[in-house]
């Protein structure tokens, strides 16, 4: 069986930009990295369920796939609009934040330049060690593709970036399968099949949450819309120069220097930059909708603030939610033709997929360099990409220091590979 020099799981942007950071390399003459990464999904998509027709970036296109760490690169997103001849036009546009749609279309003509490196529609289940004697040498990565057959591959290193899973509350995770409750991450097939909604329930507070409001207020069919929360308003993200520095790729060596206590403090501290939060511009047209409704005395939507849901029911008519008002100390049961979830992602999944190698890795604590420790006799180095926030900082999910993360693991991936070959 052929062993790879390494396997990445997934092949969303963090993997992506490992992809043109080893193929960089590769063209600077430094040692060629073997890499294959498996992908679940049947082709390259960045969150295709929440493409809304007027969803931007909250993030310049310069945290691109490598502008932060070689402007110069051919992947980088103005060299994207330069081959799609839209480079004067977005110019014109006077702004960092492309559609969601254009970087979407960006991730996905630099996936496509590495098709003959990923293999598409296989979900990794489990990965095994391959030993010899006390000594762990390879591992054994096991996929099953969508016809349900299984594939085996060796590889002597492994980088997991499979992303965030749909956070689903308690009282919603009896109705799992029920298609009236979706959550945001399949927001446009999921309403899709609820053309005909009159009352729809929108349960969150942050962006994804004011994105879809905005995105069901437009719609032609016109459906009722509540917006549900605990908070007691949408409150803007933070996104003033000072706390931007927050996302700084060299802000991650200031986190990771800390003691457990104090980064749990600095997460905490910022937490409104990227969680429970919108952008200011949208919840002024939001709130615009609720005052142009006062002043026509239509209230087609309500703001639900301040208000638990205490128990879900489903009915033949339909979704029902008790919630308690807690201003008012009053229940209420409010019953929705569908409801939709803005509640975020959770990032555990990887401690199951890589629950094989728990004797070695323990609870998969990681280095500086994104590197699970391990013990000697654990030869391979298992990187985690996105799974780091706690000691690495906000920035970890997101799309900021994408572009360096990504090299600072192909450097690594490169030094193993040299010293493989000796």
């Amino acid at each position: 069986m052929r062993v790879h020099d390494l396997i990445g799981i997934g092949f969303g942007p963090s993997n992506l930009a490992l992809a043109v950071a080893l193929d960089e390399q590769r063209r600077a003459g430094r040692p060629l990295v073997d890499a294959l990464f498996i992908e679940r999904q049947p082709g390259f998509a960045w969150h295709p369920d929440m493409l809304l027709s007027h969803a931007h970036m909250q993030i310049s296109f310069l945290k691109d796939l490598a502008t932060l760490r070689n402007p110069t690169s051919r992947f980088t997103f103005v060299n994207y609009l330069h081959q799609q001849g839209r480079l004067q036009d977005f110019i014109n546009l006077k702004t960092f934040y492309p559609s969601r749609r254009e970087f979407n279309d960006y991730l996905g003509w630099a996936a496509a330049q590495f098709d003959d490196s990923c293999v598409y529609g296989e979900e990794v289940v489990e990965v095994l060690p391959q030993a010899q004697g006390r000594e762990v040498q390879l591992l054994r990565v096991r996929s099953r593709d969508t016809a349900g057959q299984w594939h085996e591959r060796l590889t002597r290193h492994l980088v997991v970036s499979i992303g965030g899973t749909a956070s689903i509350p308690e009282a919603f995770r009896a109705l799992k399968g029920d298609a009236r409750v979706m959550h945001s991450s399949g927001y446009l097939a999921g309403v899709a099949r609820h053309a005909d909604a009159k009352r729809i329930a929108i349960v969150g507070a942050g962006q994804s949450a004011a994105e879809l409001f905005m995105d069901l207020h437009g719609r032609p069919n016109a459906p009722q819309v509540d917006l549900v929360m605990r908070a007691r308003a949408i409150r803007p993200a933070d996104d003033s120069p000072f706390v931007n520095e927050i996302f700084n790729a060299g802000f991650v060596d200031q986190v990771y220097a800390q003691p457990e206590a104090q980064r749990a403090e600095m997460l905490a501290e910022f937490r409104h930059t990227n969680y429970a939060c919108a952008d200011l511009d949208l919840i002024r047209q939001m709130f615009a909708v609720f005052y142009e409704q006062r002043v026509s005395g239509d209230e087609r939507h309500r703001f639900l603030r301040r208000h638990e849901i205490q128990s879900v029911r489903a009915a033949p008519d339909g979704i029902h939610l008790n919630l308690l008002d807690v201003n008012a100390s009053r229940e209420s049961s409010q019953r929705y033709d569908a409801v939709v979830l803005a509640t975020g992602y959770a990032r555990e999944q990887h401690h199951a997929l890589l629950g094989g190698l728990a004797p070695w890795l323990g609870q998969l604590k990681v280095d500086r360099d994104y590197r699970v420790i391990a013990p000697r006799e654990f030869r391979p180095a298992v990187f985690l990409q996105g799974a780091c926030e706690t000691t690495h900082g906000l920035s970890d999910t997101l799309l900021s220091i994408t572009a360096v993360r990504s090299n600072e693991i192909a450097m690594n991936l490169a030094t193993l590979n040299a010293n493989n070959s000796h």
